[in-house]
């Protein structure tokens, strides 16, 4: 399986000549969706979804059921649930989660679910929910207005995956940057920064 990064939380996994990528948003590079076979979307929020170009691109999209998405309907988008496993362009995946994290006064209430792929990778999306099963490779919120960074260390304990990207990052300059890898690398096993484009 290849897992390339893109800018914050777009990830583009690969395997067996089949392209799966999660939460290609407006910040992210249009190339994360070339040759793209299947879209996972997190939650409704544009840094995790440019519903624009998914309408351009045409392929299947799979989004939380309750998420307020109206402009993907002309696609065929597929609503899922938490707890639902289901195929995805040859990749099985498992949805985790339910809600966005609360960054204030229970502010913002939008679904978020996060994906198990494979049974190998998991990318929560932006909150922290626990994946039921071990994975190998988890896709590392590294900061938000909904995250504090001790947060973030523990969930990354919890998950105990081997190796541990960082994601959601496009808001850090690259002193916070350096500031979140030397923490994360302090106390994350397996923790290995990517830069937007590389792959692993």
């Amino acid at each position: 399986m290849r897992i390339t990064k893109y800018t914050h939380a777009c990830v583009r996994i690969e395997r067996g000549g089949r392209v799966l990528v999660v939460d290609p948003g407006t910040w992210s590079e249009p190339a994360a969706l070339a040759g793209a076979d299947a879209v996972l979307v997190t939650h409704e929020h544009t840094d995790h979804v440019d519903v624009l170009r998914l309408r351009g691109l045409g392929v299947p999209v799979f989004a939380p059921e309750e998420a307020d998405l109206p402009a993907l309907a002309p696609l065929p988008v597929t609503r899922v649930r938490a707890g639902q496993r289901f195929d995805a362009a040859g990749f099985t995946v498992t949805a985790v989660g339910g809600r966005h994290a609360v960054i204030h006064d229970g502010q913002p209430d939008c679904a978020n679910l996060g994906y198990v792929i494979d049974g190998e990778v998991y990318h929560p999306g932006d909150a922290l929910h626990l994946p039921e099963q071990p994975v190998r490779t988890l896709l590392l919120p590294a900061h938000g207005s909904w995250l504090k960074l001790t947060e973030a260390i523990d969930f990354a304990r919890a998950v105990d995956a081997a190796q541990a990207y960082p994601i959601h990052d496009a808001q850090l300059n690259e002193r916070g940057m350096a500031s979140v890898h030397g923490w994360f690398g302090e106390t994350v096993p397996g923790y290995r920064p990517l830069a937007p484009g590389e792959t692993a």
